[in-house]
């Protein structure tokens, strides 16, 4: 894998956890939300991360050499969105309540997503860290071809 190419990897991993990110918010923003515009309250996305592997003629060449997965950047393969139950809570007054007087609300604790969310940065600048240490080699070895 050259230099340059290497910079893909933590690339494609700051894209997909800017994606997880995006999603754990939009859960947090939704998290007493009981009417959506399909009906029912919001539904809870997580995202579904695969690899996929690099392209570079450096690792076409020498992946049969190395380990399997040696190369592989990551991608957003799908977002789930969840399908148990919603919770129910007995509000009778509520504008959304069944003739029972419960309202179903999104199954998210926000709790989580916050820990989700801590996660997701520190996975993020991991990323950043990692294409900072590939640019410094990059300049070292274009000084010693000064």
């Amino acid at each position: 894998m050259s230099l340059l190419s290497a910079l893909s990897v933590p690339a494609s991993g700051m894209a997909a956890q800017r994606a997880r990110t995006e999603v754990l918010v939009e859960n947090l923003a939704n998290s007493e939300t009981t009417r959506t515009p399909e009906g029912g309250p919001y539904r809870r996305k997580d995202v579904v991360f695969t690899t996929r592997p690099q392209a570079s003629l450096f690792a076409d060449v020498f992946a049969k050499a190395l380990e399997p997965g040696a190369f592989e950047g990551v991608d957003v393969s799908e977002i789930k969105i969840d399908d148990r139950e919603p919770d129910k809570r007995y509000q009778p007054g509520h504008p959304d309540a069944d003739g029972e007087g419960y309202v179903s609300y999104p199954k998210i604790n926000p709790a989580e997503d916050m820990v989700d969310l801590m996660s997701a940065s520190r996975a993020y600048q991991a990323n950043v860290s990692a294409a900072v240490a590939v640019k410094d080699m990059i300049y070292r070895s274009l000084d010693l071809l000064k």
